[in-house]
């Protein structure tokens, strides 16, 4: 903690500093970086961003996900199924998602839902499943020029893709939905698609296999039940079976060997969701960078001095403060790398 303390004091100085230097000073980072294009590679390491950040943006699209990116200041992103499934031509929803959400909600919670609520929630279910059925059509005939378009459209403006995350590579997607999601990830130019772990052994070997067939690696994503073991058995199925490890939630889970983990599993590391929160015993906030307990500029120091490939990526996860958009968040939390790796 006491590396913690004084990373934190060093920044609060470097950014007075700042303050102090003449304007051109200032000024200078912009200019220098090629035809204003964002880069994102820190000293070594590759910080990106996982455009599920941007979902209290008022704009979805393709074209405005990727405008949100570049005023980041990011140059690399794991990017969300919906702005480049609607960008390809996917028919939109037929139903009420947010309210489906909503009730869904209300029902996790343990809490009752009202004899309308529940006839709401029964049609809402029936609408989804027909959607999920036209999707499924949709994806089964997808041209991945469009995939390939907006790929070309990203990298003009100096972004690439290095992970896709759709929603097709659950147990009730079929096999071709499952080779879908890769060969588009592919054509986005991603080395991997990233999903949440399934807890189901099977479904971990399916999809490590299918991987293997369409030469397309799989990062499993954990919340707090990561532990030191949880990918092994995913590991073991297949060599394109991979971690996207969440540093924020595994300290939330309690343990406190996340650095031994990132040393251990590096060459399995396909990609790392990078957030603030607190230990158990701190309450298990998500908070802005630098005032919870992942030990972010550890984990950093630690992928620049052992000049690991994968990236770290940020994940905007505590609540935006008022007068604050969710740009303006990830710009702070792209500011904090550089002083950490500076």
């Amino acid at each position: 903690m006491n590396n913690r303390r004084e990373f934190l004091q060093k920044s609060a100085l470097g950014i007075a500093g700042l303050a102090m230097a003449p304007t051109w000073i200032q000024g200078a980072p912009a200019l220098i970086k090629s035809l204003n294009k964002p880069d994102s590679e820190i000293n070594g390491v590759k910080i990106g961003c996982i455009t599920y950040s941007f979902r209290s943006m008022p704009d979805q699209s393709a074209e405005a996900t990727l405008k949100y990116v570049v005023d980041s200041g990011l140059s690399s992103i794991e990017l969300m199924g919906d702005p480049a499934e609607s960008f390809a031509g996917m028919p939109k929803p037929t139903f009420n998602r947010m309210r489906a959400s909503q009730l869904g909600g209300k029902q996790r919670r343990g809490e009752t839902l009202t004899e309308d609520e529940t006839k709401e929630m029964a049609d809402l279910r029936a609408q989804a499943d027909a959607y999920t059925k036209v999707v499924a059509d949709w994806r089964a005939k997808a041209d991945m020029k469009k995939f390939e378009q907006l790929r070309k459209m990203y990298k003009d403006a100096g972004v690439s893709i290095y992970a896709f995350k759709p929603s097709a590579f659950g147990r009730n997607n079929s096999d071709l939905e499952v080779s879908y999601g890769m060969q588009a990830a592919k054509a986005l130019g991603a080395s991997h698609v990233t999903l949440e772990h399934p807890s189901d052994d099977a479904q971990t070997l399916r999809l490590g296999k299918l991987g293997e067939k369409n030469k397309m690696n799989i990062g499993y994503h954990g919340h707090e039940q990561e532990t030191f073991t949880f990918w092994d058995t995913a590991l073991a199925q297949s060599p394109n079976n991979g971690l996207n490890l969440d540093a924020g939630h595994y300290i939330a889970a309690g343990h406190s060997d996340l650095m031994q983990l990132i040393e251990k599993q590096h060459s399995r590391i396909l990609s790392m969701h990078t957030k603030d929160r607190q230990t158990p015993a701190n309450g298990k906030g998500n908070l802005a960078w630098g005032k919870g307990d992942t030990p972010i500029p550890e984990m950093l120091k630690l992928m620049q001095k052992n000049k690991y490939k994968f990236p770290a990526t940020i994940e905007l996860e505590y609540q935006v403060p008022e007068g604050s958009d969710a740009v303006k968040e990830v710009q702070k939390c792209v500011e904090f790398c550089h002083k950490a790796l500076a």
